[in-house]
């Protein structure tokens, strides 16, 4: 197949501009597969700045970039013009350490983490990994927003490996880093019955908060309010204390992102839910005073100021 020339000009400039460009699914922050996503979280480990591109917005650059490359699959990385590969090349080189050098920065400390795995914890894991049979260790991955998951996979030479509790744990970089001090355990008990993990290294969950401590906070200058509904919801009932929306004309959510980590900050919504996913993926990017205004407006209309209209 061959490559009109003008999008073969659209893509060598792109190159050409940029020494790093991860041509992806989404984008960083939102990735829309799990290669991208992985590839996206690799690069951004390494603190290197890079330029990317949405090929789901882009349906020529998509297929155009398989053909320039002679490459089938996205996302496709590339640095100072040349093709480095697709996620699993990205994560292979990663872990060994050649990302870190074909980006010219120092690899990162490659010490297996300490972490504690409970008795009970341990002997259910123990017990799984003889069910799968010879050549599989227990693999822990931890990702961004610090969200840990436990599977089984074979044994990986390249992997960054501890050993807790007589168990073989393999580890990616990234997940090693973040993984120090991890604690797993088994409870049975109000929380329920299974695994659970703790992270020191986590950003704290995200708190409830009510909306009359929210308005006194706001009041005191102490808390960031953040109220996520379109403007035509807010038109019809909004709050009567400053506050931040994530509408362009406000600075968006990108201008949020870059307040100092330690802002106290609190999502707002009709009743909860939009604003909590919002405060969670503040959270990820590593804010640690995070809240969500507990029953959103309708409670606030209801407990704060009951002139605000219910809808």
């Amino acid at each position: 197949m061959q490559l009109d020339p003008a999008l073969r000009s659209r893509i060598e400039s792109l190159l050409n501009d940029n020494r790093v460009v991860l041509f992806m699914k989404g984008e960083p922050r939102a990735p829309q597969c799990g290669f991208s996503a992985k590839a996206a979280g690799a690069l951004a480990a390494t603190g290197v700045e890079f330029a990317h591109v949405d090929v789901l917005q882009d349906p020529e650059i998509r297929e155009g970039i398989k053909v320039y490359g002679q490459w089938p699959t996205i996302p496709q990385l590339y640095i100072g013009g040349e093709l480095m590969g697709g996620s699993d090349i990205i994560e292979q080189m990663a872990n060994s350490g050649e990302l870190y050098t074909a980006l010219g920065v120092p690899a990162p400390d490659r010490t297996p983490p300490e972490i504690t795995i409970g008795p009970e914890a341990a002997e259910m894991l123990r017990q799984s990994i003889e069910n799968a049979g010879e050549g599989y260790a227990l693999q822990v991955e931890v990702d961004p927003r610090y969200n840990a998951r436990l599977q089984l996979a074979p044994v990986d030479a390249s992997a960054i490996t501890t050993e807790a509790a007589g168990l073989k744990v393999q580890f990616d970089l990234a997940s090693a880093q973040r993984a120090r001090g991890m604690s797993i355990d088994w409870v049975d008990d109000e929380r329920g019955r299974g695994l659970v993990i703790e992270n020191p290294n986590a950003p704290p969950k995200v708190k409830a908060i009510a909306p009359a401590e929210a308005a006194r906070k706001v009041a005191a200058g102490e808390l960031l309010l953040v109220d996520v509904r379109p403007a035509a919801e807010r038109d019809q009932a909004s709050v009567n204390v400053p506050f931040r929306t994530l509408d362009r004309e406000d600075g968006g959510a990108a201008e949020l992102e870059q307040l100092p980590k330690d802002t106290a900050i609190a999502f707002l919504c009709h009743s909860g839910q939009r604003s909590g996913k919002a405060a969670e993926h503040f959270r990820g990017l590593g804010f640690t005073e995070v809240y969500n205004v507990a029953g959103g407006i309708d409670a606030w209309a209801q407990d704060v100021d009951t002139t605000i209209p219910r809808y």
